[in-house]
């Protein structure tokens, strides 16, 4: 079965790091660009960061700076560690990729960033 799983998210102060990752099953995420998008409370959905497949990755400016993504390719998962982290950061975080024509994305994982 073709799926994405995010997991990681949680309770975080200002100031803190999470690592949130993605793991994929049913394909090689290696071989696809796969985006993290997020989705405040009462905000659209947003792209912040892409991994292309070699490796390269670009960021929104809200994050550039304080998010990195990277890819381990032998447990094909991904991961986007977050530090620096503000109170604007709260959001469900997805991962997501377009597999074969099909939009596929992640169940997403809370963070909230709050002291």
């Amino acid at each position: 079965q073709v799926q994405l799983v995010e997991s990681g998210g949680g309770l975080v102060e200002p100031g803190g790091s999470l690592r949130l990752s993605c793991a994929a099953s049913g394909f090689m995420l290696k071989s696809y660009t796969m985006h993290w998008y997020r989705q405040g409370p009462g905000k659209q959905r947003e792209l912040i960061a892409n991994i292309f497949s070699d490796g390269v990755s670009d960021y929104d400016d809200s994050v550039k700076g304080r998010f990195t993504v990277s890819r381990d390719d032998v447990k094909n998962i991904m991961y986007l560690q977050m530090n620096s982290l503000k109170p604007e950061d709260t959001a469900v975080y997805y991962c997501t990729t377009v597999y074969k024509t099909q939009n596929l994305w992640g169940q997403g994982t809370q963070v909230t960033v709050a002291s």
